[in-house]
């Protein structure tokens, strides 16, 4: 190249790149659809061609994933080396397993969809997964905290997915979760709730029997949505059963759980996120219930990514995978199905087949099936029930009544003292039976002493025992239990004596006497042996309350002043809880002068005291009972208490029951009531109120006497509480403290007290020594 080529060169240089860059102005718009077109499609070929590899097995690359129990997904916060060398796209493409779910991503693009979600709330899309279990015997509450700690343990490093929630459903409000889903948390985002469901079977009625009920009557109640969950990002159920006991699916297996599936999809418009697991108590129960949890961890992780199971199709799209789901009102073999589910057998424990009944509503009809073949037991002696009430100290009598010595009747025979009743009403603990005729309630009460263990019902759906085959039972079982203590330290003789001759019987020791189809039959049996009859009920059941015979004295707990805290505290299973409540209140109005009646207000802190004076005051205006008794709660120290809500730091000071009884009588005074404090048992924790009725010739009369009430009884002929009334005792009359001088309190290690405490009557406890 000469010396005029080399100084042209530049010049030639320049000519060429503008003729380049005049082709690409010209041309550009072509060449980059056609790049984009080739990307397009090599993305989509990927995509079609891409396998997710088992890192368990390199041989079957469609495998699902599975962790063992010490690993963690890639996405896990405490992993956080893994997390870095996990593309966003290596995440996705792993959820897509073959075993799993089939989610549909959608049309549009994830990061709009993503950002549509967030911003309805203006904040980052999280998870809250809540973990719903029921239990009996233990074990399918245990196999629930290990999914809340499995699911814990794997949390995205963003925050996206929040720390799983526990709930015993015996313990919960089900409207709180079950009708419209929970209330999204203000502050938190954009905060959606997905729901985990550990549900065993059982082939007797607890709260499993009425969770099922409530689901079923929300999906036919014409006042609710059809799919009233659906604003759930999505729900899944596991079960347990034995499989051995039950060979099929539609013979048992799991069949409460099944159902429950069922009704959810319904309920949530078909959100299952991941199929149905069913584990054998007696096969590889955990590797089914760790393989379920770990498709519920990745479950997790899509939706915090997406916020929704997809478009197009509903759920998982498996919507028949768990039974009829598409009959919506049950045709005839959807209801053949449903009535061979009825026939559930606890699975945790028991196995073997049982008839399933037709269920009774004695709310609306006063007739009852005592021979009908179809009818099941209530408590059969192969059910975890029967198992914890007799370990609780129970006698079983029959399929539905119990028996059980009171802690009160040991400290008579040995001389310690009596409860309140023998300050109130003249009754000795050593000579009382405590018996119920049906171990179901339809409460689940924060401060009932079984826990959920007692069968659970709105209605009557079991045989129905002979009221004598009761009567007999119960006397049995109660002589046996008194004959055990006579080799206790400190029993009296005399007293040990007199406990063998039953004089009085209170109906109050667990579940719903009242239930009981022939209670009138039992009353009639007590009396008739000179026994007299301490009823309670719970306000629940107004049509038995009303058609109930006279007892000795009938008493309503009123454990709430207004529906929200009634709710809170008795946890009925009625959906009209308050109406019935308000029901038999007037009934309880209208027997006051037919026979002796009582308001048993049981003051829990936290849930029932606090400004709830003048609300009580206005029920005991509506009611007018004779007698109003104001008692502490008391705290049986368990742990399914604590899980109800309950604590020690809900059990009041006996000086806080004494200010709530001298407010409520303060305001009962500014209504115009006559009533007034009567007398006192402290070491009960417990007050009484009495209608001024019973304040006779300057003094007070709660005393019962029994022999003129069983004369007054036998002449058939009408009389009134007043008819049968004692002078009280001057020991126990308000400001005395209540405690028998005939007795002796010792403390805890059985020492007599140095001092007593006595007066009570809105001045300082005065403390008095006491000779040892």
């Amino acid at each position: 190249m000469d010396m005029e080529e080399r100084h042209l060169w530049p010049v030639l240089v320049a000519d060429r790149i503008d003729q380049i860059l005049s082709m690409w102005h010209t041309h550009r718009t072509p060449v980059i659809a056609l790049v984009l077109t080739a990307l397009l499609l090599l993305r989509a070929y990927l995509r079609r061609t891409t396998k997710f590899k088992d890192p368990n097995s390199s041989s079957n690359p469609s495998a699902p994933l599975l962790l063992k129990d010490d690993e963690k997904p890639p996405w896990s916060s405490q992993d956080p080396e893994k997390l870095e060398t996990v593309s966003s796209r290596e995440r996705r493409v792993s959820l897509q397993r073959s075993a799993g779910p089939k989610l549909v991503t959608g049309r549009r693009p994830l990061k709009e969809r993503k950002n549509e979600n967030t911003k309805q709330s203006g904040g980052q899309l999280r998870v809250q997964p809540l973990v719903f279990y029921c239990s009996l015997s233990g074990r399918t509450a245990q196999l629930a905290r290990s999914v809340v700690s499995k699911l814990n343990a794997s949390l995205t490093r963003d925050g996206s997915i929040l720390p799983s929630e526990l709930h015993d459903i015996s313990y919960i409000d089900l409207d709180d979760f079950f009708i419209s889903g929970p209330k999204v948390r203000p502050s938190a985002g954009d905060v959606r709730y997905f729901y985990c469901l550990l549900i065993p079977s059982y082939n007797i009625d607890t709260i499993m029997t009425n969770f099922l009920s409530h689901l079923d009557e929300t999906h036919n109640d014409f006042r609710i949505d059809t799919a009233p969950l659906s604003s759930l990002l999505g729900y899944s159920v596991f079960g347990t059963g034995d499989k051995e006991g039950w060979p099929s699916e539609i013979e048992g297996f799991c069949s409460q759980a099944i159902e429950v599936d069922r009704w959810m999809a319904k309920l949530t418009g078909r959100k299952r996120a991941y199929p149905l697991g069913l584990g054998d108590v007696k096969g590889k129960l955990q590797e089914s219930l760790h393989e379920w949890t770990v498709g519920i961890q990745y479950t997790l992780y899509d939706l915090s990514i997406t916020g929704t199971l997809g478009e197009g199709v509903p759920g998982s799209g498996a919507d028949l995978e768990s039974g009829d789901e598409e009959e919506a009102d049950f045709p005839d073999s959807g209801r053949q199905k449903r009535q061979k589910t009825e026939q559930v057998a606890d699975l945790e424990d028991v196995r073997g087949p049982v008839n399933g009944p037709l269920p009774i509503d004695f709310t609306t009809t006063t007739s009852y099936l005592s021979s009908a073949p179809t009818l099941r037991e209530m408590v059969p002696k192969t059910s975890p029930t029967y198992a914890a009430l007799t370990k609780q100290g129970y006698t079983i009598i029959g399929s539905h009544s119990g028996v059980k010595i009171c802690r009160w009747t040991k400290s008579a025979l040995r001389g310690r003292g009596s409860c309140y009743k023998n300050s109130f009403y003249g009754i000795k603990s050593h000579l009382c039976m405590e018996t119920t005729p049906s171990l179901s309630c339809s409460n689940k009460c924060v401060f009932c002493w079984r826990h959920g263990t007692n069968p659970v019902s709105t209605t009557w759906r079991w045989q129905v025992d002979d009221p004598r085959m009761i009567f007999d039972g119960a006397k049995k079982g109660h002589y046996q239990k008194i004959k055990m203590l006579k080799g206790v330290p400190g029993v009296r003789a005399e007293r040990f004596e007199e406990a063998m001759r039953i004089k009085h019987c209170a109906l109050s020791l667990v579940g719903e006497p009242i239930f009981y189809p022939r209670i009138n039959e039992f009353v009639g049996l007590l009396h008739d042996e000179g026994i007299s009859s301490f009823l309670v009920c719970n306000a629940q059941h107004p049509d038995q309350l009303a058609s109930l015979q006279r007892v000795t004295q009938l008493y309503v707990s009123i454990d709430a002043s207004n529906r929200d805290s009634l709710r809170r505290i008795d946890r009925p299973l009625h959906r009209d809880f308050w109406e019935r409540f308000q029901k038999c209140l007037d009934i309880i109005r209208e027997k006051r002068f037919v026979q002796r009646t009582v308001f048993r207000l049981t003051l829990v802190k936290g849930f029932n005291i606090e400004e709830e004076v003048e609300g009580y005051a206005d029920l005991v205006q509506k009611g007018l009972p004779c007698f109003v008794e104001v008692k502490g709660v008391t705290y049986c120290g368990t742990s399914s208490s604590a899980g109800a809500g309950l604590t020690m730091q809900n059990v009041p000071f006996y000086e806080e029951v004494v200010a709530f009884v001298e407010a409520l009588n303060a305001a009962l005074a500014r209504r115009g009531l006559e009533y007034g404090i009567a007398a006192e048992h402290a070491h009960s924790c417990c007050v009484l109120l009495a209608s001024n009725r019973f304040f006779i010739d300057g003094k007070w009369n709660t005393i019962i006497d029994y022999s003129r009430f069983f004369e007054l009884l036998e002449r058939g002929e009408d009389f009134s509480p007043e008819d049968y009334c004692l002078p009280t005792p001057e020991w126990a009359l308000w400001g005395k403290g209540g405690f028998d001088p005939a007795d002796q309190r010792v403390d805890r290690k059985g020492r007599p007290k140095v001092a007593e405490a006595v007066g009570y009557s809105g001045h300082v406890a005065q403390t008095i020594a006491q000779p040892a």
